[in-house]
Formats: structure tokens, sequence, C-alpha cells
């Protein structure tokens, strides 16, 4: 058993943001993690494994990433935070995978798209258009990007965050996901109460798609700021399930 991290848009090196979950889950049960590199955020595998044509690809090159990771396990958990969400339901149903988690995340049906998911947001990030396919956050610098998404972690871990946002292909918010992956698995949805990011209505919409669902104190990262909420309830909803 192991268990893949997707991370969420417009940043990068997943396994830094799930590290500290990744190392107590590791402790407690001895289940190993790793990060899917995201081709639409400039990263690529190990090894150079990523088709070339993955070098700048959006959402379908994401699922095509997370699908190669799941065909060299035999079991998988997978999580996916936010629009990691979007790419596990592209990635479509693979028979390495005995169970999902989801982070402040999306479970969209075939033929939603990321850009359309956020669009009805109250209080939508504001991210701008590079002029060169890709899309980027506008506006933030460490202190208010910490402010926003990450408010209950500590000023350090706040700029460590910032030096990983990245810019994305745009293809990863504007393409329609033509597969919804998490049908017909068993789920956890973590429902962030703090949020900043992405609204409570929007989160209990999709949470709502999971086979389970509980709401816990948390920005939106409790992974590196509450990574004993993210392992109890991995343990007690997904692994034990």
């Amino acid at each position: 058993m192991q268990l893949l991290f997707v991370h969420g848009a417009l940043v990068r090196d997943g396994a830094w943001w799930w590290r500290p979950a990744a190392d107590l889950l590791e402790r407690r049960t001895g289940i190993r993690s790793r990060a899917v590199a995201l081709p639409s955020c400039g990263e690529r595998a190990a090894g150079g494994a990523d088709s070339e044509s993955d070098a700048a690809g959006g959402l379908v090159a994401d699922a095509a990433a997370l699908r190669r990771e799941l065909d060299d396990i035999d079991e998988a958990i997978v999580v996916g935070h936010s629009y990691g969400g979007t790419v596990i339901a592209e990635a479509g149903a693979h028979p390495a995978v005995t169970s999902l988690f989801y982070i402040s995340s999306y479970l969209p049906d075939i033929g939603e798209a990321q850009g359309a998911i956020m669009s009805g947001e109250p209080d939508p990030v504001a991210i701008t258009d590079n002029g060169d396919g890709t899309l980027g956050v506008s506006g933030y610098d460490a202190e208010s990007f910490g402010a926003r998404f990450m408010q209950d972690a500590d000023a350090a871990t706040q700029r460590e965050a910032w030096q990983r946002v990245t810019a994305q292909d745009a293809r990863a918010f504007m393409t329609p996901t033509t597969a919804a992956g998490w049908q017909g698995v068993d789920s956890t949805y973590l429902v962030c109460g703090e949020d900043r990011s992405t609204s409570l209505e929007l989160q209990r919409l999709h949470a709502a798609r999971a086979t389970r669902s509980i709401e816990v104190p948390t920005g939106h990262h409790p992974f590196i700021t509450r990574p004993d909420l993210v392992v109890d309830e991995l343990m007690l909803g997904t692994i034990r399930a």
C-alpha cells in the first residue's frame, strides 16, 4: 500500500506540501507517500518519465501523470487537494485505487471544468492571464498569500509556501473532464471549516458526493498546519474502510 498526493493549482513541489502529514502517517502506519508531479505546473516525474507531449500540458497531462504513477503500484490511497480532485476525476477508474481522500477539493461530474467550478465563488482568488498560455495568482506577496491560504501556519512556513507558487497551464482550468474517477470508489472528504480560499458552500457541495465527510477547524492546508487531524481521518475513514 502506498499513498499518492495530488497537489492543488498554481503551486509546485507536492512533496513539500504533504511532508508533515507524510512523515506522521509513516510513523503511525508504515504507509509511505509520494507526490505526483503535475506537468501543468511545470513539473516532471523523477527520471524524466513524462511523455514529451506533457511538457506544457493541462488537465489531460496531469491525469496521465497520475495514471502512470498508479500503474506502478498494486494498491494506492490517492489524496487530492483542491485542484488535485479534478485530476483524480479525469484520471478515471484505475484498479490500483483502493480509496480516495479529498481535502478542500472537488469531485466534478463529467463535463465540468475547474474554472467553471470556481467561477461562482463569492470571494474568488485573483488569477491573472500571463499572456503565454499560463495563469498565475495576482496581487499577492508572501504575507497576503499566507493570510489568504495559510492563516493558521507560522510566518516562516508561509514564506516557504510562497516560494513554491508557480504559473500553470491555462488548460488545467479550461478543459472539461471526460471521466469521473471518484464514482464507485470509497472516499472521504475533509471540509476545511476556516478555509479562506475555497468557500464552505462549494466544499460541502462536493463533499456530498463522497462516501463520507467530516469538517475540521483549519485553513486550506491542514496537512501542513494540522497533520494530526489529517492522519487521524485517513486512519479512521480510509485506511480502515
